[in-house]
């Protein structure tokens, strides 16, 4: 019943943009943080950016400050991620996550859900 369904990514020239889509469903999505990951061809998954579940807290990895911007529409169980000014090893495939953090620091082993991917490819 839980669903993560991204969408957005494709190809894009390095310097262009893209804004990426998830849409929730089957879990109270005002109650989450929500983030997104990516894995970049035979490389680990790392964060890039979250998002608190009133959308006052947000967190950006260091190597996407000032080009992404994470936000959530939580009358529309969806979150985004502009992205600007994108390189060419930032190809990866973007993952959409949720997960329950009560206090806001600890992610929860438990109510953690995870979205099917979308390709992002920088290249000219």
């Amino acid at each position: 019943q839980v669903q993560l369904v991204e969408s957005g990514g494709g190809l894009v020239q390095p310097g262009g943009s893209l804004r990426l889509s998830c849409a929730a469903s089957g879990f109270t999505f005002s109650l989450y943080t929500m983030s997104w990951y990516r894995q970049p061809p035979g490389k680990e998954r790392e964060l890039v950016a979250d998002i608190t579940s009133a959308g006052t807290s947000i967190n950006y990895a260091d190597s996407v400050k000032g080009r992404f911007t994470i936000s959530r529409h939580n009358d529309k169980n969806t979150v985004y991620l502009q992205m600007n000014n994108l390189k060419p090893e930032e190809t990866a495939v973007y993952y959409c996550n949720a997960n329950r953090r009560p206090l806001g620091a600890v992610r929860s082993t438990l109510y953690n859900y995870w979205g099917q991917g979308t390709q992002v490819t920088v290249s000219s």
